[in-house]
């Protein structure tokens, strides 16, 4: 079985904060990812300690979203310097990982 390597990137982000479309938009068409899959939380909370919660009497959705992807180490090094003013500091975070290929 042949290995290769990557770097896999999760961004954390709210619901509200309305980044998730143009960053889905620019790393599916711009940048071609292998793969990305977004997760909404059912609840969550971040440095300021505000907790993002879903309840039956929320009116409005403010729950937390984890946008997850991998590709190439170069390519995420890339993908991330484009990003890095668009992306809230301490947001993100990555790893190095390895994917079976035939």
């Amino acid at each position: 079985m042949k290995m290769t390597d990557v770097t896999v990137v999760r961004i954390y982000l709210t619901e509200g904060e309305k980044h998730l479309k143009s960053l889905l938009a620019r790393l599916h068409d711009q940048e071609k990812v292998r793969g990305v899959t977004v997760f909404r939380g059912v609840s969550g909370f971040g440095r300021s300690g505000v907790v993002h919660s879903s309840t039956l009497l929320d009116l409005s959705l403010d729950l937390p979203m984890v946008i997850e992807f991998f590709d190439a180490p170069d390519k995420v090094r890339r993908i991330l310097n484009h990003l890095k003013d668009e992306l809230p500091p301490g947001h993100v975070l990555t790893w190095p990982a390895h994917i079976n290929e035939q």
